[in-house]
């Protein structure tokens, strides 16, 4: 019920039961609609039809369960490196900014409630901050141009 199929968004509830409205593109609706029917006869075997991702007795996946999948694709992909589901998050959030995404979008995406804990979430200088708010605030295009000049 928390998948908005059409409109491409999911509700998911995190840390802190903080609730957040995310985006997905088509690939991820087409991979969703396949897990979906792929694992209809878990579903009515498990009794966890309300959740999305199910383990293989159809019970919902712990983050633990999520920690053990990750952890199989690094080594399947031969990255040596240590990378956390955390981490994948930093990364999203990094690259969405790079990407010139609002950094209050991606604020309330994570779920923060302070914007400078995104700031160093998403591991932004000053500089990268400073051209954010050139690029969106109303009077910073004369602004900037004064700053370039002096």
């Amino acid at each position: 019920d928390d998948v908005d199929h059409a409109g491409g968004l999911v509700r998911v509830v995190g840390k802190g039961n903080k609730e957040r409205i995310v985006p997905f593109g088509s690939k991820a609706r087409t991979s969703l609609l396949a897990w979906l029917s792929a694992s209809e006869a878990l579903r009515r075997c498990g009794g966890s039809s309300d959740a999305l991702f199910l383990n293989l007795r159809g019970t919902r996946l712990t983050d633990r369960s999520v920690r053990r999948i990750l952890d199989r694709r690094m080594r399947e992909a031969a990255i040596a490196a240590h990378v956390s589901p955390h981490a994948l998050r930093h990364t999203f959030a990094t690259h969405m900014l790079g990407a010139g995404a609002d950094l209050r979008a991606i604020q309330e995406l994570l779920g923060h409630e302070s914007l400078s804990t995104t700031q160093r979430y998403t591991h932004v200088g000053v500089e990268a901050l400073m051209a954010v708010y050139d690029k969106a605030h109303p009077r910073a295009h004369r602004a900037s141009k004064s700053r370039v000049g002096s």
